[in-house]
């Protein structure tokens, strides 16, 4: 029996030994995955991804390196300006390993050398630079930053794709001091483009004001020399109609004695005083009512039956009794039509069997008869 138990024992000591020894020597591995080998202690070959057979107990694994581009982000950093203001700056730097062997046995921890470099090269940079260049000038020290790091970390096996300024954080009095310096910055131009604006407009509205006097101006202008033309044409009318009339003095005796009491009337006039002309005024008025008369009688005017024109000659007047014909026409079709629209509103709206109301006709042509007579007046019994 316990013959049998040493044999079962040792075959599964045989059996662990088997699996163990294909683990060693199988390697199945990942994409973007590179495995460092040594063989007795001494850099043997590199493994990327796929199907490796290995020598058990002579070959092992010494690393296992990602491919894959890093990512990684550093704590802030102080650093002190050309102007001797410290600044607190985080940088973000995004790497990719390219050598796998030389990121094993060039460095001990290449992660940490990355970022000792990535500090004191931010040091020498910013050192040159004040507050102002270091807050406007991030795309000059990102390519400062990424040239150094790409040719240190070179033999590394490392490359350094990109490097990024994450944050860049003043002092707090510096940054309350900027944003009053911005606050002030913004209230001036707000000032500026307020007052620009303010004097815009009374720009426009002087030249408004200027424009629409200058029109009123042009307005009342032509206004007035269209009023003195159409005194001028008047006056020359009226002259040449009292020329052509030859009037006497008869007839300026008397109106001015027409004239006389409109320059009495008035509350306000409490003295009057007779002109010296008014005894010549009755002198003539005595000598048309019979007395001597003393003009020449050359001066006198005669009716010589001579038509003068007018400037009434071209006017033809209309006969009454055709035109009252014709208006009442248009109204006995216009109130044929009113009473049409009458009798179509009254259906749809009162209902059926009332009595309509009077004759819109007959009121509308009674209404326009005795308008036109008005407007007409007696018949001309002269035509």
């Amino acid at each position: 029996m316990s013959t049998g138990n040493a044999a079962l024992l040792v075959l599964l000591l045989l059996v662990v030994f088997a699996v163990i020894v294909i683990m060693r020597t199988v390697k199945i591995v990942p994409q973007q995955v590179s495995l460092i080998i040594e063989r007795l202690g001494k850099f043997s070959r590199t493994l990327e991804g796929g199907l490796h057979f290995l020598v058990p107990f002579v070959d092992k694994v010494r690393a296992s390196v990602d491919l894959r581009e890093q990512v990684v982000s550093f704590n802030p950093q102080p650093v002190i300006t050309s102007d001797n203001l410290v600044v607190n700056i985080d940088t973000v730097i995004y790497y990719s390993v390219i050598d796998s062997k030389s990121a094993v046995y060039e460095i001990a921890n290449f992660i940490q050398g990355i970022e000792q470099l990535t500090v004191t090269t931010l040091r020498n940079v910013i050192g040159s630079l004040d507050l102002e260049q270091t807050l406007t000038s991030r795309d000059q020290i990102n390519a400062q930053l990424r040239g150094v790091l790409d040719e240190a970390t070179g033999k590394w096996g490392i490359r350094v794709n990109r490097v990024e300024l994450k944050a860049i954080d003043p002092p707090r009095s510096v940054q309350d001091s900027m944003e009053k310096q911005m606050r002030a910055e913004r209230e001036r131009r707000a000032t500026i483009l307020t007052a620009e604006g303010i004097k815009q407009s009374a720009i426009l509205t002087a030249e408004g004001d200027k424009q629409s006097q200058i029109l009123r101006a042009e307005g009342s202008a032509q206004a007035r020399i269209l009023e003195a033309q159409g005194q001028s044409r008047a006056i020359t009318q009226v002259f040449e109609a009292i020329h052509r009339g030859k009037p006497d003095q008869k007839l300026l005796a008397y109106q001015y004695l027409q004239i006389l009491p409109q320059l009495a009337r008035g509350d306000a006039n409490k003295l009057w005083i007779i002109p010296s002309e008014l005894t010549e005024a009755l002198k003539g008025i005595g000598t048309a009512l019979g007395g001597k008369d003393v003009e020449d009688p050359g001066d006198k005017w005669v009716d010589t039956g001579e038509v003068l024109p007018t400037a009434f000659d071209d006017t033809v007047l209309e006969d009454p009794v055709q035109a009252l014909a014709e208006a009442r026409g248009q109204a006995a079709g216009a109130t044929a039509e009113a009473e049409s629209h009458a009798t179509a509103s009254e259906r749809r709206s009162r209902p059926y069997g009332r009595p309509a109301a009077d004759s819109l006709e007959d009121q509308a042509t009674n209404l326009h008869d005795s308008e036109l007579d008005e407007e007409q007046g007696p018949p001309d019994k002269s035509r």
